[in-house]
């Protein structure tokens, strides 16, 4: 409603008594008008500095189309390796955005001292009295990943390679995978890993040493995880103090390597896989938000130096957009399928299971899928006395119980062998309640994960690697499992009643 002015008639009709005099209203009308322009006009010309700078920030972003971002000169013929087709949009004044999809070849690498010095490699040292860590790519790549922004279906799928994964390499031999960025940097390895996922193309390649991680997670704001056992480790040779206890916590980025780089679990490089995935899961939910984008300069400044890649800051700012606007069920985590190889052998292997992989890349990387004649014929199970109604009833499924209750534990596994599914087992409970199920499709097939979701009636579908680790699908009951045991046992005890009833 509009305000009255001071001034207007009373009820009675008769002016107001007091008088002002019309020389000091003039004045301090004058006053108020010109303090008010002074406002406006400051307002105005901070908003047209605003906006400038925007302007010529985005001008700035839209004509770089070189790599501000890259240390390491490739050939002509590593720079072949690497597509060069275009990969982004920009429509007026928006953001860049991507245009197809893109594959990105990711290499985390720790370098100590004694690394260079074996070769000779000049670098800064520091008289510190141990191996210390050096900003350099020169080493083992201890993460690879290959990631997959697809605009056209709306997803980012991330597969991390074992860095023990056996391969050949040209002219070196039979190898661990993590020896390729030692022997011929980004280039090679993206051949390698090419090769291995069955010939996959890869756009682009980004290096991250161990100090730039630490330092992007603090730029981030530290990142949340459930640790799941308590780690302590000590290595005196490298300075390396790592004491993390048991359960939820919000790391730094100290925290956050030592997180990382703790070794002694019973899987060895594959748990490590799994921690990487579970941080990497936390720190999406966490700040791949849209306001994220326009704090992406800031991180690139304070993590420049640790980084290596071919990626433009157009490229950059079109994946971090995409990922922004990315739901947290269509970021699917996976694991290179494979296999330990024999304890007898003098050097440990991640064995790929090629077989898989096929089926992995063609679901998820969109790579055509070669004809296999050891598919299971759908007539297979037709001489058995009842056919199951799931798809693949050869599925190998762990069942996890998060609220210790082996009775709960126990109705999960007969349901899902009475649906069909012939080889399920229990195993051992995940150590924290969770309110929800989690259907995890450890392999990377979410379809299977899904029926499996439809038959339980409850929890979501998550696609990673930090499952069991010989399961297909790993299902973890969580407390909404109990409540829908309870509406089921109730539906059959109606049923009971009305089949007593008829009779």
């Amino acid at each position: 409603m509009p305000v009255r002015k001071a001034y207007q008639s009373n009820p009675s009709g008769r002016q107001p008594t007091a008088r002002i005099d019309s020389t000091t209203y003039s004045s301090n009308h004058k006053r108020k008008l010109n303090k008010k322009r002074a406002i406006l006009v400051g307002l105005g010309l901070t908003t047209v500095s605003l906006v400038s700078a925007a302007f010529g920030a985005f001008l700035a972003v839209a004509m770089s189309t070189a790599s501000p971002l890259q240390q390491a000169e490739l050939s002509n013929e590593e720079q072949k390796v690497f597509s060069k087709a275009e990969t982004v949009t920009a429509k007026n004044l928006n953001l860049p955005e991507l245009k197809r999809p893109v594959n990105i070849l990711v290499l985390g690498i720790k370098v100590i001292s004694s690394d260079l010095e074996e070769k000779g490699i000049k670098y800064k040292k520091q008289d510190v009295g141990y191996h210390h860590l050096v900003n350099s790519f020169d080493g083992l790549s201890d993460s690879i990943l290959l990631l997959r922004f697809d605009p056209e279906k709306e997803k980012v799928s991330v597969l991390s390679v074992p860095r023990d994964t056996r391969v050949y390499i040209e002219g070196y031999g039979v190898r661990k995978i993590n020896h390729a960025n030692d022997y011929g940097g980004p280039a090679l390895t993206a051949s390698v890993t090419s090769e291995l996922l069955g010939g996959i193309n890869i756009d682009r390649y980004v290096r991250v040493n161990v100090q730039g991680v630490e330092k992007l997670i603090d730029a981030l704001g530290g990142v949340t995880v459930n640790v799941p056992k308590n780690m302590k480790y000590n290595d005196f040779s490298q300075h390396l103090y790592i004491d993390l206890k048991k359960g939820i916590q919000h790391l730094d980025g100290d925290k956050a390597m030592q997180f990382l780089r703790y070794r002694y679990d019973n899987y060895g490089d594959i748990s490590r896989v799994q921690r990487q995935q579970m941080l990497m899961r936390s720190a999406v939910e966490q700040t791949l938000k849209p306001a994220t984008v326009v704090k992406i300069p800031k991180i690139l400044s304070v993590i420049q130096s640790h980084l290596d890649t071919n990626l433009t800051v157009r490229e950059l700012m079109a994946l971090s957009n995409f990922a922004s606007k990315t739901d947290r069920s269509d970021i699917k985590m996976m694991m290179l399928p494979g296999d330990f190889n024999s304890g007898d052998e003098r050097v440990s292997y991640w064995l790929p299971n090629h077989k898989g992989i096929n089926k992995l890349m063609s679901k998820h990387f969109n790579l055509p899928q070669e004809q296999n004649n050891e598919e299971i014929s759908p007539h297979r199970y037709a001489s058995l006395k009842s056919v199951p109604d799931v798809s693949n009833p050869r599925l190998k499924i762990a069942v996890q119980n998060s609220i210790k209750d082996s009775e709960t534990l126990q109705s999960a596994l007969d349901l899902l062998r009475e649906a069909g599914y012939r080889r399920v087992f229990a195993s051992k409970n995940w150590q924290d309640p969770l309110p929800t199920t989690r259907v995890i499709a450890q392999s990377g097939d979410d379809d299977a994960a899904e029926e499996v979701r439809s038959i339980l009636g409850v929890g979501e579908v998550v696609v990673e690697s930090t499952g069991v680790l010989k399961s297909d699908i790993t299902v973890q009951l969580g407390q909404d499992w109990e409540q829908q045991l309870q509406k089921l046992i109730e539906s059959e005890l109606e049923l009971d009643f009305e089949l007593e009833s008829d009779l």
